[in-house]
């Protein structure tokens, strides 16, 4: 069935740009190394055009809306729903004096992922046929472990990944209060281990909050534990310290979810700060930039894995070949459950995007409930 246009042109055009911001408590008191939080915020997108809407979102502060409303909706509205790539670039230059990096970012990244979803629904196809496959399974390590939990908040969150859900990867955060608290750090990886048992990867997220050398210490920790994945040991500004670092230690020195543009990931690339990328398509520029960084990874020879948001990287994640893995992060599943229909079971360890033939993505937003989070 060919596509209906708008405005009776040639082709389907953006007629309408809408926003919402949901804010949803955590289940319990969160934290990692670096920030405590009680509550998590979406901003929802939704972009119309052709008798058909596009759903994309972000995560971050509520501002992130009137950038969509105010500053790109009017500049992707009347442009082709099938030229993703040019509404992507026609947005960026809009925003280039207003300081694309951080919250901006997102607000081009979530209407970019609504567009692309936009597309893939008016040619109904899964967005990864629409991408292009490379694998049909992508898979998934369990992400959360944080430092406000205690033994048993802890246990039970790891046996319900690894012996539930037969996740055989997770994740912990460690560097808690800024790298102050190294003996808690050390026995919270102990007790992971001693959960999850010999088998499963474990891995670590410092969020930045170690110095160099304290990260190099702490190594030896993670080497007796079996630890493979040292998540930002320093911040990721510091792409010397990341260098030195990756080549002191044995476990896999990875970041990149603050790389807010393409250029960014060139900048950690050609620094040799990581063994594999992370990169965010709710905050690096949606799914047009999330593929270049991908591409920029394998130039270098390097995987990239999906930063939170399992939903939005699922497709775009099975379309590329160099794909790691995608964070199964605890808030952003446990919220996207919430407001969508159409989300994934990462049963065994692995999700399997476009299996079911629905279009584009294939998330519906669940009008009604998420309603009842909204605070603008």
């Amino acid at each position: 069935m060919a596509p209906h246009t708008a405005g009776g042109g040639d082709e389907p055009l953006v007629d309408r740009v809408e926003t919402a911001v949901c804010t949803v408590p955590t289940d319990a008191p969160e934290g990692d190394g670096t920030l405590a939080w009680d509550s998590t915020t979406m901003i929802v997108v939704q972009v119309s055009g052709g008798g058909a809407t596009g759903l994309g979102y972000t995560y971050g502060a509520a501002a992130t809306a009137q950038v969509v409303e105010h500053q790109l909706a009017d500049v992707v509205t009347g442009l082709s729903v099938w030229d993703v790539p040019a509404a992507n670039e026609a947005m960026n230059r809009t925003v280039r004096n207003a300081g694309r990096p951080g919250l901006i970012a997102g607000a081009v990244s979530a209407v970019d992922i609504a567009l692309w979803d936009l597309k893939a629904r008016l040619l109904e196809l899964p967005l990864v046929r629409l991408l292009g496959a490379s694998r049909t399974d992508v898979p998934v390590y369990g992400s959360g472990g944080f430092t406000t939990y205690d033994e048993h908040q802890l246990d039970r969150q790891l046996h319900g990944w690894t012996e539930e859900l037969n996740i055989p990867r997770v994740k912990i955060k460690i560097g808690e209060s800024w790298g102050r608290a190294e003996r808690r750090d050390r026995e919270r990886i102990a007790q992971a281990r001693r959960s999850i048992g010999a088998a499963p990867e474990l891995y670590v997220d410092a969020n930045g909050g170690y110095t160099r050398k304290q990260a190099v210490r702490m190594a030896r920790h993670l080497d007796e534990q079996g630890v493979t994945w040292f998540e930002e040991p320093v911040s990721s500004d510091d792409l010397a310290g990341l260098a030195q670092i990756r080549a002191a230690v044995g476990a896999e020195v990875t970041a990149g979810e603050y790389g807010y543009t393409l250029a960014s990931f060139g900048h950690m690339l050609g620094a040799g700060a990581v063994d594999c990328l992370q990169a965010d398509a709710t905050r690096c520029g949606g799914i047009t930039v999330w593929l270049r960084a991908a591409a920029l990874a394998e130039a270098a020879g390097l995987e990239l894995s999906g930063h939170c948001a399992p939903h939005v990287h699922a497709h775009v994640a099975a379309a590329i070949p160099n794909l790691r893995h995608l964070e199964w992060f605890h808030d952003h599943v446990r919220i996207e459950a919430l407001f969508f229909d159409g989300t994934f079971d990462p049963q065994g360890g692995s999700i399997r995007p476009g299996a079911d033939g629905a279009p584009g993505h294939g998330l519906t937003l669940r009008a009604e409930q998420a309603e009842k989070y909204r605070t603008g």
